[in-house]
């Protein structure tokens, strides 16, 4: 068979306003956090001077994207989803700031920083799981997947140039000036969410509807194959093959300790993943997303097994790039197939466990690598890592039909989207399909209880 090259799928910026709108927004909200970061990292590092100041800085975002995550998918699923963005992006804005405000003053007080750090987070946590809904009520069905792409590519680029430009920019003008930044990168961003069309979700209406079932997103995901097995997979090559905490280590026992190669390896992830995003037509155009996610991951946990075995430098590098590729079609594929699995009524809660999965199983998976490579070594840790992530997906794919055989439903079986440029369909016929999507969910539900 032969396989078209096609570089970034477009067509969402075009097919929907309000997906444009959004998507910059989030760009520059985005470019504009990875400035924060920088420098609550300096402010922080010159406060206390210690590493566990530092290793707070952890705690203070982790902790709140996880809990808040979690409250934020039950929330979604209740009320209107723009709603919801709207109050937690305005409290990101507050708590930027916020930011700003005790850079100027001069605040000596670590504390007081990393609580406006931690209600910053815990806001953009309330909202993820309500964001991450966003693409597939906004778009056609067989463009979710390009959307995803261009929502990733675009993260990548801003996790490339971000900290690039707060150094230059702490530098000349110190942290206040990266901290307005983000402030006003964020405010910006709020436009994009003050014009999104209502966003309540389908089947629970509030007159007359079906009642929003009370359970948690974890039941859910369990309860249907092809999403727990796409989550599976993704916790699977995160949680034992995230290679991050391993590179200092690798860089001093093959490169001498160089810091420049050792930013090359992080770069290199990067620059796999950008350039996978660019030429992500190619793969957001097939519809067996779930074949797709189960390959692209098997390849992430091979290149970094290579990446432990690797001496060359070069040799280093083209496997980081290849591992940052995979995980980026990996990522994308996922993300369109929980979206376009999951009823509308669901998306909440199902979104958060996703969020969850996400923020959780990377730190995990680099706590899990220096475990083990203080107990062996750390090429060890990542050969056996790789090796074990490859026989964990493979295990999923073979015990997992469902998920081998999902196809990535086509424009015709979706509703027009909110915000796109096509004619809508009636507000009757959107409510029946929503009911009936739904009540099948609801009916698998009740079979396997």
């Amino acid at each position: 068979m032969r396989v078209r090259i096609r570089l970034l799928d477009t067509r969402p910026l075009r097919s929907s306003q309000a997906f444009r709108d959004l998507w910059i927004g989030t760009s520059v909200s985005q470019l504009g956090q990875q400035m924060a970061n920088v420098a609550v990292l300096a402010q922080v590092w010159d406060l206390t001077r210690s590493p566990v100041g530092t290793g707070a800085i952890g705690l203070a975002t982790g902790l709140p994207m996880v809990l808040f995550g979690l409250l934020g998918g039950t929330l979604a699923d209740a009320v209107d989803r723009r709603a919801v963005l709207r109050a937690t992006t305005a409290g990101q804005v507050l708590a930027a700031a916020g930011l700003c405000a005790q850079a100027l003053a001069n605040n000596n007080s670590v504390l007081l920083l990393l609580a406006l750090v931690a209600v910053g987070t815990g806001c953009s946590g309330l909202g993820a799981p309500a964001r991450r809904t966003l693409p597939v009520r906004l778009l056609p069905a067989d463009q979710v997947a390009a959307g995803l792409a261009l929502t990733n590519i675009s993260f990548q680029a801003a996790m490339l140039a971000g900290p690039a430009m707060a150094g230059l920019i702490i530098a000349r003008w110190d942290v206040p000036a990266a901290y307005a930044i983000q402030a006003t990168a964020t405010a910006f961003s709020m436009l994009a969410v003050i014009r999104l069309p209502a966003m309540r979700p389908e089947g629970t209406g509030a007159a007359g509807g079906r009642r929003r079932p009370e359970r948690g997103g974890w039941r859910i995901v369990l309860r249907r194959p092809t999403l727990w097995g796409a989550m599976a997979t993704d916790l699977s090559t995160t949680l034992l093959a995230m290679p991050i905490a391993l590179f200092p280590l690798v860089n001093e026992i093959r490169f001498g300790g160089n810091p420049r190669t050792l930013g090359l390896f992080l770069s290199a992830v990067a620059v796999g993943g950008i350039t996978a995003g660019l030429l992500s037509g190619t793969v957001t155009r097939w519809r067996r997303g779930g074949l797709v996610q189960l390959s692209a991951a098997c390849i992430w946990g091979l290149a970094l097994a290579c990446f432990g075995l690797a001496e060359p430098l070069w040799l280093a590098l083209g496997c980081l790039a290849v591992a940052g590729a995979a995980d980026t079609v990996s990522v994308v594929t996922r993300s369109a197939l929980v979206q376009q699995e999951t009823p509308d009524a669901y998306r909440g809660r199902v979104s958060s466990v996703e969020h969850v999965i996400g923020v959780a199983g990377p730190e995990l998976g680099n706590f899990r690598g220096g475990l083990v490579a203080s107990a062996t070594s750390a090429p060890f840790s990542l050969v056996l890592g790789g090796l074990s992530a490859v026989l964990a997906i493979a295990a999923v794919a073979v015990t997992n039909a469902p998920l081998r055989a999902y196809r990535t439903p086509s424009a015709a079986a979706q509703p027009t989207a909110p915000g796109a440029v096509e004619a809508p369909a009636a507000a009757g016929q959107v409510a029946s399909d929503a009911r009936r999507e739904g009540g099948a969910f609801l009916a698998a539900d009740k079979r396997s209880a």
